[in-house]
């Protein structure tokens, strides 16, 4: 009996461990793909990150990991003359270039889903051309606008202040979420005497949220990776440069150190992928649902 005991307990276990193997290899095979897209991504980022780290010499060896851990790079990256401002200008043009633009296009985009008036898909059909534009179509006559006109190049004034007269972009991407939000609710709260102002800001923006987030995460990522536009209105002042002007000019100047380069690009890219990080969830679920109508 204990030998038929011990034997029964043998037999148990060895099937348990056999079972999760089993369960192991079949994550593996359904996931496989996943994981090698993961890889292709991640990867990069964690050459980076430990390149960053390098001294000088080694980061022009074919060593992939740091002999000795040089965070000071960092320090000496953000302490270099410039770069405090160069965050500076990128916060300003990202921050108040994406509040702008929500401001003016959330009514734009209430206007084209909710009311009926003449010329509706007209102008739905003049938003989708815009956004089939290039910007470098109309660069030379807004570069003589905003230089001889308005005396503004310079500064960075000229790529913000449009953004109060609507994204097209943003139009589209909140008209199309916009859609899917029932009609009756806003009839509802017109009955217990709401205006069509009230209802847009007390009943349809709250229910819009997870669309107004993917459109600011959208504009933010645009602005805080925008090169041509500070190219074109800033490059003649260097206090108006912003993140990813001023890292080409950090790129020249340490042409041969690698790792500072690296550390420069780390610090620029490390913003945007907090921010992701952190708000992947209402951009995943934004993106998802402003596809469902229209």
């Amino acid at each position: 009996m204990t030998m038929t005991v011990a034997t029964s307990r043998v037999a148990r276990t060895t099937s348990s461990r056999a079972a999760r193997r089993t369960k192991i290899l079949r994550w593996i095979a359904v996931h496989s793909l996943a994981v090698a897209a993961a890889l292709f991504f991640v990867l990069p980022f964690v050459f980076l990150f430990l390149t960053a780290l390098m001294s000088d010499q080694q980061a022009l060896t074919r060593d992939l990991w740091p002999s000795t851990w040089h965070w000071e790079n960092l320090r000496t990256v953000w302490n270099t003359p410039g770069f405090l401002t160069w965050w500076k200008n990128t916060l300003l043009y990202a921050g108040l270039g994406t509040v702008l633009s929500l401001v003016s296009s959330i009514p734009v985009a209430y206007a084209l889903a909710r009311f009926k008036f003449r010329g509706r898909n007209l102008a739905l059909m003049v938003v989708i051309a815009t956004m089939m534009l290039p910007p470098q179509v109309v660069i030379v006559p807004m570069y003589l606008f905003w230089a001889q006109q308005m005396h503004l190049t310079g500064t960075l004034w000229p790529l913000i202040i449009p953004m109060a007269f609507t994204d097209a972009f943003t139009v589209f991407l909140l008209r199309q979420f916009l859609l899917t939000i029932p009609k009756d609710y806003v009839d509802a709260a017109k009955i217990d005497g709401c205006g069509e102002f009230t209802a847009l800001v007390r009943i349809v923006l709250p229910m819009a949220k997870p669309a107004i987030s993917a459109a600011a995460l959208f504009q933010f990522f645009y602005f805080w990776n925008d090169y041509f536009g500070p190219q074109i209105y800033a490059s003649e002042n260097p206090a108006a440069w912003t993140l990813s002007y001023g890292l080409e000019s950090f790129k020249g100047a340490h042409q041969t150190n690698w790792n500072l380069t690296l550390a420069a690009t780390l610090l620029v890219m490390a913003p945007v992928i907090i921010v992701f990080f952190f708000a992947q969830k209402a951009f995943i679920e934004g993106v998802t649902l402003t596809g469902v109508k229209g």
